[in-house]
């Protein structure tokens, strides 16, 4: 063999496996959504189970059809200044099996394509546990359009457009071209969804009976199941965010495991000292929380510095749902504390615990003589919370105005599950 047909061989070696690693983490990825589902329907009452599994599952095929038609193209396609994709992708027109170098070399556009799409599907559904057991579904679906459509996909291009190292500046969002690292959807997906779902709980206000009646979870064992599902998803969301099969998608692996390791315990052991009881769902919590918290910095820390940001993410989270309490706040499944302050604290901790000798790609911060990555973190995180929170609450109102936001008083009292579907979750 040739030394170039060699060179070939091995170009060819390394897309096959490149492309295998992407497309499996994009069905890992898809998997974290039913697996939301379970997260979120256990910890309904019963009455509430299947509209609260409908949101997550009508997501799954209302985003994956947006997407198609034009979520990509606004999200990634070539940029408008930094701030927004073009059109000309528009029903994936110009994406197919070749690769798109802005994007990734070895693997097809169309596997970059679907592995984004999943993290487009699960974000929305993410928000839907701060207003369970309470909103009409045509709102949902009308909200849920429109939120993928005029808040993640510009978020989504602002930090993620032109990210392969080589991509001319012209196609980096101005996010990514301030300097600022989301290694797998610290800003994009965690922060974007909690702070939306904290607006949405406020906008939407409490449940009928709160504090009066008992809302506690009906199935702890779907919720862990759910859990299981989506820490075992996870590994797709940050070790498939390398975009490749090599050492810097192990290294995600690896902390993304530790991080969510660390957070369960660091929840558990504090509910156990404020509460007097190792908490199960605590435990399910608090590896969410770690897992969170480590989206943003997974390709960029060591597996030491993600156990102090698990540890972080679990303690942090634990007393954002104390604080949310006191602040009478009904965010039903507690939404913004994991996922809001979670990725709040994962974005700043990547500021904090970066390392260019993890990955190249990225840059050093504080802990390695860098501040300024710290305070470029910390600015990108409030324009997140800004530009998220006045967006949902602009298209809550809409939706308000023109559909209406809640059930009937009488219809959620009944449940959402007869009232919005029509069908029983249980035959009792």
């Amino acid at each position: 063999m040739s030394p170039e047909e060699l060179e070939a061989a091995v170009k060819a070696a390394q897309s096959s496996g490149d492309t295998a690693w992407v497309l499996a983490s994009a069905a890992l990825v898809m998997l974290m959504t039913p697996g939301l589902a379970l997260f979120y329907g256990g910890l309904v009452r019963p009455k509430n189970v299947l509209s609260t599994l409908m949101h997550s599952f009508f997501i799954l095929g209302l985003i994956s059809v947006q997407w198609v038609l034009w979520g990509y193209s606004l999200a990634f396609g070539p940029s408008i200044g930094g701030f927004i994709g073009s059109l000309s992708w528009v029903g994936l027109n110009g994406v197919g099996a070749e690769p798109n170098a802005d994007y990734a070399a070895t693997i097809p556009h169309y596997a970059f394509m679907a592995f984004q799409m999943m993290f487009a599907i699960i974000t929305p559904a993410l928000i839907t546990g701060a207003f369970a057991e309470r909103k009409r579904f045509k709102a949902f679906v009308l909200f849920s359009l429109l939120w993928a459509t005029f808040v993640y996909a510009p978020l989504c291009h602002w930090v993620w457009a032109g990210t392969n190292v080589g991509a001319p500046n012209e196609q980096l969002g101005w996010i990514r071209a301030l300097g600022a690292l989301d290694f797998a959807g610290g800003l994009v997906v965690h922060i974007s969804s909690g702070v939306s779902a904290l607006v949405a709980a406020t906008v939407l206000g409490h449940r009928v009976g709160l504090g009066k009646e008992k809302m506690e979870p009906h199935d702890l064992t779907m919720t862990v199941l759910g859990a299981g599902l989506l820490w075992f998803g996870w590994f797709g969301f940050n070790a498939g965010s390398a975009l490749g099969a090599n050492g810097l998608a192990a290294t995600a692996f690896v902390t993304t495991n530790t991080a969510a390791a660390m957070g369960a315990l660091a929840w558990v052991t504090v509910a156990w000292a404020h509460k007097g009881h190792p908490s199960v769902l605590g435990a399910a919590a608090g590896a969410v929380a770690g897992l969170v918290a480590i989206t943003p910095a997974a390709g960029f820390v060591t597996p030491m510095s993600a156990i102090l940001i698990g540890l972080g993410g679990g303690i942090v989270c634990y007393f954002a749902i104390q604080l949310r309490e006191k602040l009478r706040v009904d965010d039903a499944l507690d939404v913004w504390a994991v996922h809001g302050v979670g990725g709040t604290w994962g974005a700043l901790a990547t500021g904090i615990f970066a390392s260019a000798a993890v990955n190249p790609a990225g840059k050093d911060g504080l802990l390695y003589g860098n501040p300024v990555l710290l305070l470029t973190q910390f600015i990108t995180v409030v324009v997140a919370w800004v530009f998220c929170g006045v967006m949902t609450f602009i298209i809550l109102k809409i939706v308000d105005a023109v559909i209406g936001l809640r059930v009937p008083e009488q219809e959620e009292v009944l449940g959402l599950d007869i009232s919005q579907h029509g069908e029983p979750a249980y035959q009792l």
